[in-house]
């Protein structure tokens, strides 16, 4: 495999990596506060107009009550991180231009972008922590609609998610260095 072809692959996997983990991370979240889906997310995301639900509460009240919303908090993860796993693409992919050939170039970014990963699911854990420990007690100046029954979990949330963007970024930056480093392992070891 040439670079030109792992970097293709790697710009097609990439949102699809990302959008994967925006599904487990909003599967996880949902489980925590299912209004932050019902009263929050699905409202901004529009999920009552594709036919999935319906909204039955106000502008100020909002609430997304869909048909299955395990299923409509996979799309919202998707949709809100596909991007994200995207942008890492791009920069890790041109990062991986470095390597010798497509094969480490593949291989080191994807090692690099397991990283990324696991660094922003670090990252969201030390938010929903954060959130708990926290702003539950000091709710800071977010949206939050006026009819949660279960405010801290929706705060909670709101900081893991928060957190995991915050840890994507982190991520991104310590899987360049880290691909940097295997090209001189690779370097090395070829000595």
């Amino acid at each position: 495999m040439n670079k030109l072809a792992a970097l293709v692959l790697i710009l097609l996997i990439a949102p699809i990596l990302g959008g994967v983990y925006g599904i487990i991370h909003d599967q996880i979240t949902y489980s925590i506060s299912e209004e932050y889906y019902t009263k929050f997310k699905f409202a901004q995301f529009g999920l009552e107009n594709w036919g999935l639900g319906e909204n039955v509460g106000t502008g100020k009240a909002p609430e997304v009550l869909l048909k299955s919303p395990r299923f409509g908090a996979a799309i919202v993860g998707a949709l809100a991180t596909w991007w994200a796993g995207l942008i890492i693409g791009i920069f890790l992919g041109l990062t991986g231009l470095i390597h010798k050939n497509g094969k480490e170039m593949f291989r080191a970014t994807s090692k690099a972008f397991g990283l990324a990963t696991c660094v922003a699911l670090l990252t969201g854990i030390i938010g929903l922590l954060y959130g708990q420990l926290f702003l539950v007690n000091n709710p800071p100046n977010w949206f939050m609609p006026d009819n949660l029954i279960k405010k801290k979990q929706f705060i909670m949330v709101g900081s893991m998610h928060n957190f995991s963007y915050v840890g994507g970024l982190i991520g991104l930056i310590l899987a360049m260095i880290f691909s940097i480093r295997q090209k001189q392992k690779y370097q090395s070891a070829m000595l």
